[in-house]
């Protein structure tokens, strides 16, 4: 509870410190930053104490943490000097605003970490990797951080978002497995807020442009729908799995005692194609059923054989406890909207010429967006992709708004993007000194199109709002308006051009990638092709048929792409004025449908790339590029689909079929979007009856399953510092668990995963070998040598070694002094 109070006190302040800063930089939009003040905050503050270490500035410590927000402020009161009296009369006319976004950052802390602490394991997917990081950061004295896992080594891997962890963790003086739960948490309430501000800005710019104003409550009431939708609502597998847990669907024969379920059986999601377990009821209860959630598309290749897709959402990330660089991201993904936002709505207006080329956006805009970006990269670096193209969009249609749509919007997107590339490379540039990336450019995917009820299924809960907002608007734009609307009228004969042109163009892409494959890499085709025991003309007929077969996916994202691309290029129409179209760029303020629009456009183009092609990386097909890039789409269209929402709650009005059916729909969709929620919850905490009460601090687990581990674990972090040797195994297990709960390298941990982070291999060269040579031969000199080499401190004997080799441990107590000893642990220390 203590850490839990310095922790949201602290961000709280840290808030309120940038709120000055942030009110200067977002003067576009209605809250002037507030509800992202927290985010930007931790942003700054960390890229400052991430700076001064790196560079030899700071240590990593204390003082090196409070000089990185003695900056911070200091840049805080300088924005606020010209600004005071406006920055307090914001506070005082904005009290509703302002405790709404306190209220809920605090349930939103509040809620998650309740939810942690019934469930607060670190030992499952990649939780002990990522507790590796923050325990490394903690014992690393400068930046690069050491790697916990490869002793010599620094972390080879986007780790910013660990860094603010490990600065939290130190602030409030606990361990890195408490500072992991609360971490979690924390981004699910920074993800609230942002989500929140986010839609109340989309709210308010509409508000600002009607006659007839809505009540600032409703704005604030129905902005509450982002973070419903983006943080809670979740797909539609929780309810299959109740259904199914029900045997709906299902036909028992009286004379066998079998189960057949046709549409279970063409539906193809794994278990759930396995007749239920009885006796039948309301309540999943499968092993493991929370987590086919994450894995509802099935791919297979030519043959049948299955390949695994992971198609993650932010609530089962949270509910799963993760906190991997995407979950990280999430605030700071929130904010880099809000950027595009403030420059859509023009609220970074200015000139900054260099070279004979002129950009119209202020010095700090720039700067600021670079930092954002940046830092996206620095923290997932997938997501720099994305939140680019969203910023560099938002800044062709605001100048199109502004000075018309003509070539010179081509030349806008190049004089932005370029430029706001390198310096958000140049502003992390000590960062990729040391990484090294898996991805190696562009794969064709003949074999693995989504199919459309699995589509369904992961998007469903996000595309009926999103169809019936659609819908409305394509009849409202059919429809007489007052005399005062401007209608937008969607340009369909482009928004199909577009819409076919980008798929036909990644279609093409697709064959060019394999034609070139087939020359370039003739011998991997080769073998491919006959591991699929087909020629090159049998492979593509049979994938293209394959492809028609699952056209359902392509019609469906189609239907949303074309609506979102002929809005988003509409020609308007002045009613009781003029009956002449005019140019979108007549429009004298940028509108918040036009920005939504691109919104759901860039979540389309996610979704449908992966069918077509995918980033090269060890994994060898698109589980990683469907994984990052739902991801960020689902933040998209999330962000849509509450605007939508929130837009037909306000204006549909009567009992009209349209108002009840809508309201009714919505009903259904968030009932059965928080099926996943809430069934989730009770399965993942036992009913909230955790065995070993609430706590955040994972380590509780360890002292009971295995005292003896936890014992020496609390002896090294005492200790002096120095590499410790322990087993080595296969990633996601309990192998390297001594270096990942005490922050100590180790010669080797994971080997799979460090093979990921450094594209290979070749960094561990013979260690696993010699790990187990040290602990199995009898011989002191071998064993000393292979000791020399790693300059090695301390080795672990406990139990996991005795188990996993036939461990020779007579050399190490002749040669080397026991320094600790409980129960079946034996720690050796080298003199």
């Amino acid at each position: 509870m203590t850490a839990f109070l310095i922790w949201y006190l602290f961000v709280s302040l840290l808030g309120w410190l940038t709120f000055p800063l942030a009110y200067r930089l977002f003067p576009a939009l209605a809250d002037r930053g507030y509800t992202l003040a927290r985010a930007a905050g931790m942003l700054l503050w960390g890229y400052i104490f991430w700076l001064f270490v790196s560079l030899g500035f700071a240590r990593n410590d204390l003082g090196g943490i409070f000089l990185a927000l003695v900056i911070l402020i200091l840049l805080s009161l300088w924005s606020s000097a010209n600004h005071k009296s406006e920055i307090v009369n914001f506070i005082k006319s904005n009290p509703a605003l302002i405790t709404a976004a306190e209220i809920l950052f605090l349930l939103a802390f509040a809620f998650l970490a309740f939810v942690r602490s019934a469930n607060p394991e670190l030992a499952s997917t990649e939780k002990p990797m990522e507790l590796a990081f923050i325990n490394g950061i903690l014992k690393s004295e400068t930046f690069p951080p050491q790697d916990p896992w490869l002793s010599g080594y620094a972390i080879s891997y986007y780790y910013f978002g660990y860094v603010m962890t490990a600065m939290l963790a130190r602030l409030a003086d606990i361990n890195g497995s408490m500072a992991h739960n609360l971490m979690t948490a924390l981004i699910f309430a920074l993800g609230a807020v942002g989500a929140f501000g986010i839609l109340y800005n989309l709210l308010n710019s509409v508000r600002r442009r009607q006659t007839a104003d809505r009540p600032p409550s409703s704005v604030l009431g129905l902005s509450l729908l982002a973070p419903l939708f983006l943080l809670l609502v979740s797909n539609f597998e929780a309810l299959l799995e109740v259904l199914h847990k029900r045997g709906l669907g299902w036909l028992k024969s009286a004379e066998t005692g079998e189960w057949s379920g046709p549409f279970w059986t063409w539906l193809d999601m794994k278990e759930l194609s396995q007749p239920p377990a009885e006796p039948l009821g309301w309540m999943p209860d499968r092993y493991l059923w929370w987590w086919r959630a994450s894995r509802v598309l099935q791919d297979y290749d030519m043959l049948g054989g299955h390949r695994e897709v992971i198609d993650e959402f932010p609530f089962f990330s949270f509910l799963l406890g993760d906190l991997h660089p995407h979950v990280l991201a999430i605030p700071f993904g929130l904010l880099a909207v809000s950027v595009a936002l403030n420059i859509f709505l023009g609220g970074w207006r200015g000139r900054i010429e260099a070279l004979g080329l002129r950009l119209h956006i202020n010095a700090q805009g720039f700067l600021f967006s670079a930092l954002v970006l940046g830092g996206l990269a620095f923290l997932n670096t997938w997501d720099i992709l994305i939140s680019a193209a969203l910023i560099v969009s938002a800044y062709v249609l605001w100048r199109a708004n502004e000075a018309g749509w003509s070539w010179s919007r081509l030349e806008d997107v190049f004089l932005l993007g370029l430029p706001l590339g390198a310096v958000s490379l140049l502003l992390y540039f000590p960062f990729y000194l040391g990484f090294s990336s898996q991805a190696g450019g562009v794969l064709p995917n003949f074999m693995y199109p989504t199919r459309g009820i699995h589509l369904w299924v992961m998007w469903g809960t996000l595309l009926l709002p999103i169809f019936s907002y659609l819908l409305y608007l394509i009849s409202r734009s059919r429809s007489d308006g007052d005399s005062s609307d401007i209608v937008p009228r969607p340009n369909w004969k482009l928004g199909f051009s577009l819409g076919l042109g980008f798929t036909l163009f990644l279609l093409l892409l697709t064959l060019i990638l394999g034609a070139a494959a087939s020359i370039l890499e003739k011998d991997f085709v080769a073998y491919f092709l006959a591991s699929q025991n087909m020629t090159a003309a049998q492979f593509l007929g049979a994938t293209t048929l394959r492809r028609l077969a699952y056209i359902g996916s392509l019609i469906t994202l189609l239907a949303v792409l074309i609506p979102a691309l002929a809005f988003l290029f509409p020609r308007f129409e002045a009613r009781g004025t003029s009956n002449e179209l005019q140019d979108a760029s007549s429009a004298s303020t940028p509108s918040s449908l036009t920005f939504t629009l691109l919104l759901l456009a860039l979540g389309a183009l996610l979704i449908l790339v992966p069918d077509f092609v995918f980033l090269r990386d060890q994994f060898g097909y698109r589980i990683n590029t469907v994984f990052k890039f739902y991801y960020q789409a689902w933040m998209l269209w999330s962000l849509a689909a509450a605007f939508g929402t929130a837009m037909l709650l306000q204006t549909l009005r009567g009992m009209t079929f349209a108002n009840v059916g809508f309201r009714v729909l919505t009903g259904l969709v968030v009932f059965c979007g928080l099926l996943y929620p809430v069934f989730g919850l009770m399965t993942k905490t036992g009913n909230f009856k955790p065995p070993l009460g609430y706590t955040l601090d994972d380590f509780d687990r360890i002292k009971r399953e295995n005292p003896d581990d936890a014992a020496g674990i609390e002896f090294l972090r005492s200790a002096p510092e120095g590499i410790i040797v322990e087993a080595v195994g296969d990633s996601y297990s309990y192998y390297a668990r001594v270096s990942a709960y005490t922050g100590l390298q180790t010669v080797l941990g994971w080997p799979g995963h460090e093979a990921q982070w450094r594209g290979g291999y070749e960094p561990q060269d013979t260690r696993r070998d010699d790990i187990l040579t040290l602990y199995t031969t009898p011989r002191w000199e071998e064993a000393q040598d292979i000791i020399r080499q790693y300059n090695i401190r301390y080795i672990y004997v406990g139990p996991l070694e005795r188990i996993s080799m036939p461990v020779s441990e007579e050399k190490f107590f002749l040669h080397l002094t026991p320094v600790f000893q409980q129960g079946n642990v034996v720690i050796y220390e080298v003199p």
